[in-house]
């Protein structure tokens, strides 16, 4: 018979714990992980593989340590006036998220998100040794400033944890929040950006709050609007100090080749890879819209994903899209249930199947 973990020496703080994890399954529709399903454009795909092919010339030698011609396509990504030595890069955001934790968290420390938001923050925190400290949000998700800061203030957690927008809700964060969160705080404020790119253009990423502050951190992910969930390449921006404290933690080589080379070449491509941003925020307000007229309360999202209420049994429906060939996600929010922004028919097959419930 094969060891279960409760025969194995574990860590008394992880006995219990259940790893994430999406429901995963082979349906027609896919629309429960916030994935954008639409492929690499072809002549993206081509360059990448081009970039991967000149680097496997060289994959008996270790990659570049720094990634620094990465680091420079990310900060001109970016823009705001970046330098490569401001921006770091790990295998997804979890990663990035991981080594801020390591750096600045750890046993006998806290870290600190206004629930309910990302699942992964308190796991990356209890991973590390740390404690995890919930905040609290209004009825509608929302955070005001001055509350924000008060809750901070009481706690003065080590880390905290802002998502803008939120995950799971999809959730607006102004920037006076951020300023405010700062100002109350003693510890390394994150603000996590991984949807940002499906925020309205005239509103302002926390990038714009960088300068004179040296304990924020702004961290995005590649794995949305540039379709490349799979390739699992996260970064974030913040001062030169920062980075440096990240060096410490990091796996040497951590980022391959590989992963190098597919990333830096979907970079150069950067304005055909957000040229699907617009149809997926234009399915998203779609779903939200058709949501209402069919008696659900959607919420208002500037990500790729709608959480709508009014669900009165969320186990059943979720069932009955799925019977149906259409995965979502029920992410434990009392009458709610998530639904990622797909293609057109993606989306129309959705919503066919929830007005047939």
């Amino acid at each position: 018979m094969s060891a279960s973990l409760d025969d194995l020496p574990l860590r008394d703080d992880l006995r219990g714990q259940i790893p994430y994890g999406a429901p995963q399954a082979s349906l027609p529709v896919t629309l429960n992980v916030n994935e954008n399903t639409h492929p690499v454009p072809e002549d993206v795909a081509d360059d990448i593989l081009d970039a991967v092919a000149q680097a496997l010339r060289d994959i008996n030698r270790y990659p570049d340590r720094e990634f620094t011609g990465l680091r420079e396509g990310f900060a001109d990504y970016l823009g705001h006036g970046l330098q490569a030595e401001q921006i770091w890069a790990g295998n997804g955001s979890n990663e990035v998220l991981h080594h801020l934790l390591q750096a600045f968290a750890g046993p006998g420390r806290t870290a600190f998100g206004f629930t309910p938001t990302y699942s992964m923050y308190p796991l990356l925190t209890g991973a590390t040794g740390a404690t995890y400290v919930s905040g609290t949000r209004s009825e509608d998700f929302t955070l005001t400033a001055s509350d924000a800061a008060e809750q901070i203030d009481r706690a003065q957690p080590d880390v905290v944890f802002l998502c803008a927008p939120n995950n799971p809700t999809g959730t607006p964060l102004r920037l006076d929040v951020i300023e405010s969160v700062y100002e109350a705080s003693r510890g390394i404020v994150i603000v996590d950006e991984a949807y940002q790119e499906f925020a309205p253009r005239d509103e302002p990423s926390a990038l714009t709050l960088l300068p004179g502050r040296e304990r924020l951190v702004v961290s995005r992910t590649m794995s949305k609007a540039f379709a490349f969930a799979g390739a699992r390449v996260g970064y974030l921006a913040a001062d030169p100090a920062v980075i440096d404290a990240l060096r410490l933690v990091r796996l040497p080589y951590h980022l391959s080749a590989l992963t190098q080379a597919a990333a830096t070449a979907a970079l150069r491509h950067a304005p055909t890879m957000l040229g699907m941003v617009d149809d997926i925020v234009a399915q998203r307000d779609r779903i939200s819209a058709t949501l209402s007229a069919l008696g659900y309360s959607p919420y208002e999202s500037w990500s790729n994903f709608v959480l709508f209420g009014g669900v009165k049994d969320p186990q059943a429906t979720w069932r009955g899209l799925y019977d149906r060939g259409i995965l979502v996600r029920d992410v434990g929010l009392p009458h709610t249930l998530r639904v990622s922004a797909g293609s057109e028919d993606e989306s129309t097959a959705f919503l066919e199947a929830l007005a047939s419930l």
